[in-house]
């Protein structure tokens, strides 16, 4: 090694340590967790105290939730208003997602697209690989929509969707359907999809004879929208982060 050169970074570092500094729990709760077993290097159980790991490129989890180290990750969850195209500039100049991404000096991206009428929960965040994992169809991430229909939606229409209907491009079935709401001229239908196909919902409900007038995604993953008001972000939780790491590196495993 010449004078000049500079040494690769060390990235290792003792278990416990690593834990710490992803705040996970305190050094000496970390040594107990891993003592007891609760800890995983890469899919095995280590138990010894001495073990160190690579931040950047080892796998760990602590009782089956995945453990984010790089803490340059951002994750944001934002419920888009209708209106807004899930892009981060528009070529038609539409409203964007920009105006929702100014508050963190990352630059985020969605995982996934919402269209410009529908609104709900949408991921922003800075790492391309979770994005990847997450928004490709063939993962098959699922999503809960709820949706106003025109017309009383009965029994036997929530059957045929969960039986399967079939569309221009190829059959299609709800992994869930329930009935939440119904009148003469107007009905609540709440869906459970993993199918990643464009317009997957408007398309289903038209296809039974009861267009959609409002859609809005609850759930993506394990992540819930709750009462986040439209228009409105807020960072994912330390619990919200590890579920939505341990789905993208299942899923990610499960495709290999």
């Amino acid at each position: 090694m010449s004078e000049h050169s500079t040494p690769a970074p060390e990235t290792t570092v003792r278990l416990q340590k690593a834990l710490a500094n992803a705040g996970v729990a305190s050094r000496r709760v970390a040594e107990e967790m891993i003592v007891a077993g609760r800890v995983r290097v890469n899919g095995q159980v280590v138990t010894e105290l001495g073990s160190r790991v690579d931040v950047e490129s080892d796998l760990v989890d602590v009782d089956g939730t995945a453990i984010q180290f790089d803490q340059s990750k951002r994750y944001v969850m934002l419920n888009k208003p209708t209106g807004v195209v899930s892009s981060m500039r528009d070529e038609r100049g539409r409203p964007d997602l920009r105006p929702f991404t100014k508050n963190w000096p990352e630059r985020l991206y969605n995982v996934g697209r919402l269209d410009a009428d529908t609104s709900g929960l949408l991921v922003l965040t800075n790492d391309g690989e979770l994005a990847h994992v997450l928004a490709h169809p063939s993962f098959g991430v699922t999503k809960v929509y709820l949706a106003r229909v025109r017309g009383r939606v009965t029994p036997a229409t929530i059957a045929r969707l969960t039986r399967g209907i079939e569309l221009e491009d190829g059959p299609i079935k709800a992994d869930k359907a329930r009935l939440k709401d119904a009148s003469k001229d107007a009905s609540l239908v709440e869906l459970t999809l993993h199918s990643g196909r464009n317009r997957i919902v408007r398309r289903m409900m038209a296809e039974v004879g009861h267009p959609v007038t409002e859609l809005v995604r609850r759930q993506f993953g394990p992540l819930h929208l709750g009462t986040l008001p439209v228009g409105k972000t807020r960072e994912l939780t330390k619990i919200e982060r590890g579920a939505l790491l341990t789905l993208s590196r299942q899923t990610d495993q499960e495709n290999q």
